[in-house]
Formats: C-alpha cells, structure tokens, sequence
C-alpha cells in the first residue's frame, strides 16, 4: 500500500509542478484573457497540498500499524487520489475551456478531499495503537 500512495504522490506532485509552469507561462496570456487564472492556481495549488499528503499517508502506511489502521489510511489515501483528480482535474479543465457545467462536479472532489482528511484522522486515533 505505501507504494502505491507513494507513486500516486508523486505523480500528482510532478503534474502540479508541470502544470503550475505551463499556467504561469505557456497559458498565461490564455488565463488572462478569459479570467480564468485564479481557478487554475486553485486547481493546481490543491493539486500539489494533496500530492504531498498521500506521501504522508505512503509513509503512515509504512510503519507497523494495525489492521484498522491500515484500512483507514488505504480509504484515505483513494479519497485524496480520486479528490484531487476530480477537484483540481475538472477545476482546470474549466479554467483552460470556460466550460461551466464543470463547476457544478468539482464540490464532488472536495467532499472527497474532506473525507480523507476526515479518515486520515481516523487513522492517527490507531497509530501507536495495539488494537
């Protein structure tokens, strides 16, 4: 399991920096004109916070925890991995293509991103637990 969330962190880490760069340069211009610039350094901003928390969550995993534990921390860890695909992917398909109708499933991926936080909690209750 902490390979998993390690390399989904770090996927995610690599396409927030790639895609912070390319906003801040190659679609500037294209933010700009449509007004569109603030949802993308939203979308790649939480993109990047929740990159770094699945490598918490691939270290959490990695230490000798308990069943419970564990279980927890594979839910949290699929909720900010499918949170952050869904919150900060749709946030930047909408701002690169001004299609709104996206603004209206994005929420979706930020009930997500709050779950995790909310099971990852959960999980620290069992961490240095022996039940």
């Amino acid at each position: 399991m902490a390979r998993i969330w390690f390399l989904a962190g770090a996927i995610l880490g690599g396409i927030g920096v790639a895609a912070g760069a390319f906003g801040a340069h190659g679609l500037k211009a294209h933010f700009e004109a449509n007004g569109q610039a603030a949802n993308w350094e939203t979308a790649v901003r939480y993109g990047l916070f929740h990159a770094l928390t699945l490598l918490v969550v691939a270290l959490a995993s990695a230490l000798p925890v308990t069943a419970v534990c564990r279980r927890r921390l594979w839910v949290a860890g699929a909720c900010f991995f499918s949170g952050t695909l869904i919150f900060s992917g749709l946030l930047a398909i909408l701002a690169y293509t001004g299609i709104r109708i996206l603004g209206a499933i994005v929420p979706i991926g930020g009930v997500l991103l709050i779950a995790g936080w909310l099971w990852l909690f959960a999980a620290g209750l069992q961490l240095g637990s022996d039940e």
